[in-house]
Formats: C-alpha cells, structure tokens, sequence
C-alpha cells in the first residue's frame, strides 16, 4: 500500500497517465478570451471607438470585472445534475451568446448590451469553478503542478491571442460580425472538455446523503486550524500582480516611448508571463506548492528593487518589467498549485470549495492596486515597485516561515466511501 502511495505521489500510477494536464491550457481559454482578451483587453478601444469617455468605460469595464470575486455564489452549481465538464461548456456557450447579442446591439455602453456582457461575464466564471473542479480530482501531485502551470499559461496566451485578433480584425468589419468572431474564439475551445480526465457518473444519493457529504468535505477544508495560513496565504500582498495593470502608466517616468511600452505590456508580457507559468513546472512536486509559491513570491518582490532602486533609464524599465513579469508569471502558476493544495480532493463539492478559494486569491489584486497607487502618488514612479515589494517581501517572510517550520498535513478532504467524484 505504502509503495501504491509513493507511485502515485512521484505519478507513476497508470490510473493517473490518462489526466493530460496539458489539456487545462485549453479549457480555460474560453475564460481567458473573454476576461482577459475582451473585458480587460480590447474592449475598452472599442468603447473609445465608439465614443465613450474614459471614465464611462472604466465604469463599464469594473462592473464587468467584479463576477470575478463574487462568483463563489452561483459556481457551486457546477457540483451538481451534470457532469463538470459539460458544465463547463455550457457555461462556454452561454457566454460566446450572451457576447455576441451585445455586439448586435447599437452600442456597446447601451443598458442592454452592458446587461449582456454582464451575463457573459457570469457564464465565464463557470468555466473557471469547472476547471477547478476537474483538477481537483487530479491524483498525481506532479500531474496538479503541469496543470496548475498550463492552466495559468493558457489563460494569458489565450487573452494575448483574444486581444490580437479582435483589435485587428475591429478595423475591418462592424460590431455584429466581430461579436461572432469573439464568440467563436470563446466557444470552440471549449470543445476541448470532451478530452477532459475521465471522471465516474454521479451515484444517486438522497438530499441528506448530499448535504451530508458537502458539510463534511467543507468542514474538513475550511474549519480546521490548518485552513488559517493557507487563507492567509490568500490575502496576503504578495505576488498580487497589481504591478502588471500600473506599469504602463510609468513608462514614460523611465524614458520609454509609447511603441516600447505597448510591447513590453502587450505581447511580450503575455508571453514572458506564461513562460514563467510554464517554467514553474520545472519545480519538483515533492517541494510542496505552499514552499515554492512562497519562495517565488519572496524572488518576485526582491527583483523589484530593479525599478525601485535603478535608475530611471529604459534600460532599467525593461530590465525590472521583463524580470517581474516572468516571475508573476510562476507565482500565479504556482498560486493555482496552493489553491488545489488547500482545496484537496475534489469529491462532491470541488467547485464551490475551488471558487471560495480562488476567489479569495482577487482580493490583493484589489488592494494592493490601489495601496501601489499611494505609493506612487506619494513617493514618485519608483514608489510603486517599493510599496510592493516591502509590503509583498512581509507577507511571504512571514508563511514561509511558518511553511517551514511545520510538517505537511495529511489531505483534507477524505471522501465518504459512498460518494464518486463527477
């Protein structure tokens, strides 16, 4: 038994060689072409297209944004009637749809085609609590490590991609035919669930039974003493990645022109940031995911002192954005790693635990935004990177400290014999 346990940590048991962990690139992309590629990347040109001041956009594009840290309220309807991968297509569908009506509309700041976009938005985070719920049920530790590294990867080669072809293609034809293009790049992708991991049909079990079996797998992640520094590790400021969002906005302190700031931020930041999710695969799965996160963290926030200490010069610009973005990159490669740690097995309630727990995670995104905006009001362009750093080193110093010093937990959600995992 003991030796079964140490093939299937090292992910040598043939029954986890048929989890293709390379396939999460693929199924998260319909999140990553919407969120990141129409809602964060190339809808606001189309607002400003359409004449819609700055400030009416920012307003558009942060409702949209906010199913991102509320969806935990709807996603744990994934756990249930249908399979997680089938939800996830619907979801897929639901928002390629709900898209492509609001690009029929008049326009795009009409209450409507906001409604509609809204709605997307809502659809898409299905796809999200879906992946989640299906890495859950990943056996091999290293097998979550490449999935957690894919999954991060394809999110911003995917929203790279989205932004890409849609601001192209905005030039060349009207908002109808581009709101079927968007559609399009969300919904094919999704046709990847089909290769997703074999997963067993659902027993049938009464309402008790259910109920019973969630309380029990919720308890046993979250209402213990282990669940303190993992949801600490949540809201902490490390690793946020609020730099990625303000850095364009000092380029010029350090000299750099618009062109060079559109492609260090544009596609060769997605680029070097889903290199650094790949590259954290290079991480052995015996190192646990809390440590490695952690220790990246503590990397990215030193590597910050480029743009805090340097001088103000392109050189350093380039230096200091290049070095943070590929290091963000593993962080949040890694992120998704402490999240399926802290998460467990996936058993009856993966998607509603997921979400909780991912959900969490956006909270420093929020915060640490705008404390970096302090910082730079008050101490200059280089404030930025010192608020991050300073704030993010602490936070890391402190759980990996603890990380450390303490023995790794048991899994903590063991499923009840009579539950099978969707």
């Amino acid at each position: 038994m003991q030796q079964a346990d140490l093939e299937q940590a090292a992910g040598l048991n043939p029954s986890t060689t048929k989890e293709r962990p390379w396939l999460f690139g693929l199924l998260i992309a319909p999140n990553a072409v919407l969120a990141f590629g129409i809602i964060s990347g190339v809808l606001s040109y189309l607002l400003r297209r359409q004449g819609v001041g700055i400030g009416r956009s920012s307003q558009i594009i942060a409702l949209l944004i906010l199913p991102q840290t509320i969806y935990f309220l709807w996603s744990p309807i994934t756990d249930f009637w249908i399979r997680r991968r089938t939800w996830l297509m619907v979801g897929a569908i639901g928002s390629a749809l709900t898209l492509a009506a609001a690009f029929h509309g008049s326009r795009l700041d009409s209450p409507a085609a906001v409604a509609l976009m809204f709605l997307s938005a809502c659809f898409g985070q299905l796809i999200v609590s879906g992946c989640g719920g299906i890495m859950g049920t990943l056996r091999s530790e290293a097998n979550r490590r490449k999935a957690s590294s894919v999954y991060q990867a394809g999110a911003l080669a995917f929203g790279a991609l989205g932004v890409f072809v849609l601001a192209r293609l905005a030039e060349r034809m009207g908002m109808g035919p581009l709101g079927w293009i968007a559609a399009a790049l969300i919904a094919l992708p999704s046709l990847a669930a089909f290769a997703a991991p074999e997963q067993p049909p659902e027993q049938k079990q009464g309402i008790g039974e259910t109920f019973t079996c969630i309380w029990h797998e919720f308890k046993a992640t979250f209402f213990r003493w282990r669940a303190i520094p993992y949801t600490l590790m949540m809201l902490f400021p490390m690793a946020s990645g609020a730099l990625i969002g303000l850095l364009p906005g000092i380029a010029q302190d350090y000299h750099v022109s618009g062109q060079q700031m559109a492609w260090m931020n544009g596609l060769a930041g997605a680029l070097l940031t889903a290199s650094g999710s790949l590259a954290a695969t290079l991480i052995p799965a015996r190192v646990r995911a809390s440590v490695g996160y952690l220790s990246v963290c503590l990397l990215n926030e030193a590597l910050l002192l480029i743009l805090w200490l340097g001088p103000l010069s392109p050189s350093t610009y380039f230096i200091g954005a290049t070095l943070y973005l590929f290091t963000i990159g593993a962080a949040y490669a890694l992120f998704t790693a402490v999240v399926l740690e802290f998460l467990g097995q996936s058993g009856r309630s993966g998607c509603g635990r997921y979400s909780i727990i991912n959900s969490l995670g956006n909270v420093p995104v929020v915060y640490m935004t705008a404390l970096d905006g302090r910082g730079g009001k008050i101490w200059g362009p280089r404030g930025l990177a010192a608020t991050d750093a300073v704030l993010g080193a602490i936070g890391a110093a402190i759980l990996l400290t603890y990380f450390l010093t303490r023995k790794p937990a048991k899994a903590p959600v063991p499923v009840p014999a009579f539950v099978s995992s969707k």
